[in-house]
């Protein structure tokens, strides 16, 4: 399944989208930036509560397919700029975390 499917599927709302055919190979759920970094996998999607411009920094240096703020939080605009600007994906939602990845459990994403 790549990006666009995924907002498709999930009603996920696109708060910076430059390149949602990304394909995407399993998740990660975590808010801790160095724990991330360390156990995310490239392709991964990323749940997190966190909207600041590191997670965007964060996205890129582990190759993550997107990066999903749940919960009905909200970007920092500076984050935004800098997504668009790295072609890092930005998705939004109001589910929790656990909610969430058990609706992509379902779909073995």
């Amino acid at each position: 399944m790549n990006v666009r499917d995924l907002v498709s599927e999930f009603k996920l709302e696109v708060v910076a989208g430059p390149d949602l055919d990304k394909e995407i190979d399993g998740a990660y759920i975590g808010d801790l930036l160095s724990n991330v970094m360390a156990r995310a996998e490239k392709d991964n999607l990323w749940l997190t509560v966190q909207g600041h411009q590191n997670v965007v920094a964060v996205a890129l240096l582990v190759e993550l397919s997107a990066v999903i703020l749940v919960e009905d939080f909200d970007y920092e605009e500076s984050a935004v700029k800098r997504a668009c600007q790295k072609g890092v994906n930005l998705l939004k939602t109001k589910k929790k975390s656990y909610d969430l990845a058990c609706s992509l459990c379902e779909h073995r994403i």
